[in-house]
This record gives C-alpha cells, structure tokens and sequence, in this order.
C-alpha cells in the first residue's frame, strides 16, 4: 500500500485538517511522512502586501517563521501519533509544482491536500493548487472537502447540523 505520503499545508484550519487525516492515514499504514509548505518568492514588482512593504531579507525571515510555525504544528501531531514525518519548505511561485517536485524527489505515493470545493467562475479566478496539483500529477492525491471539516466539527461538538456531511462526489 502506501509506504511514503506528502501532505501540503498552509497552516489555515482546512489545511490543518488534512494533515490530521494525512497523519491518521500513516498512523494506520505505519507510513512515513513528509509535511510540506511553499512559500511565493520575493517580487520586486508585487501586488502583495507583504512584499510590498517588506526588503528582500525581511520578507525572507518573516517567511521562514511562518513555515516554521505551520511545519512545526504539523510535525508535532505526527509526533503525538508516533508517525515519523520530515519537514519540507520550498519557496516557488507555483506551489502545485513544489508539491508534485517534492513527492517526487521524496519518493511518495500519495499527496494529501486540502480543497475548498469552489466551483464554477470562484474556481477559475482563484485557481485551486489542488485542482493543478490532481490535473499534473502521476501520484495518487487524495482530497479532503472543506465539507469533511464541517461534519467533523459537528461530529465534534456532539450535535446534528443539517447538510452536514461527508462529500462523496468526484469532481
């Protein structure tokens, strides 16, 4: 089955959700896991605001904290699980080929992502890396719904909410 699993995060509660599940999955699997985040290189010319009022050097490092925090967080709830997980950070422009790069060179056999699930004109203009990442990579990718956050939220909470549920649907 599955000896080697990315999982990319970005540090949002959606992303945090699936590293939890990426992180169960190698749990049971007695896989290994590599936990990646990318971070937009420094732009001279930049509608960001961080770049725009940040030097190169302080972009950098204000970035690199940033990807600390969120790897750490994650390697920590794998840690707890008693997974063994390597930490990734890479700075490229599009991170859907950081994450297919990254499983690559890693040797993984699946991509965990998290997905919003917009659809129509909202999914054209923002352009969903996970929807890049499904279109050109080789490796299985499996995609946790932002409708999988909500149900287990309320899973969580001890309650029933109408519409609350598990998606099954391919896209």
């Amino acid at each position: 089955m599955y000896k080697t699993l990315l999982v990319a995060t970005d540090g949002s509660a959606l992303s945090d959700l699936a590293v939890t599940q990426a992180v169960d999955l190698a749990a049971a699997l007695r896989a290994r896991l590599v936990i990646l985040t990318a971070s937009e290189p420094f732009h001279l010319l930049t509608t960001e605001a961080e770049q725009i009022a940040d030097t190169e050097d302080i972009y950098r490092r204000t970035m690199q904290q940033r990807a600390d925090r969120v790897l750490g967080a994650a390697a920590e709830k794998a840690a707890a699980s008693g997974v063994a997980a390597a930490t990734v950070h890479v700075e490229n422009d599009h991170p859907f080929e950081a994450i297919i790069a990254t499983a690559a060179r890693e040797k993984c056999d699946l991509i965990v992502m998290a997905s919003h699930g917009r659809r129509g004109f909202s999914a054209l203009v923002l352009g969903s890396q996970t929807t890049k990442v499904l279109t050109h990579s080789t490796i299985p990718v499996l995609v946790v719904r932002a409708e999988a956050a909500a149900a287990e939220h309320v899973a969580a909470a001890g309650h029933a909410f109408p519409g609350a549920a598990l998606s099954t649907r391919r896209d």
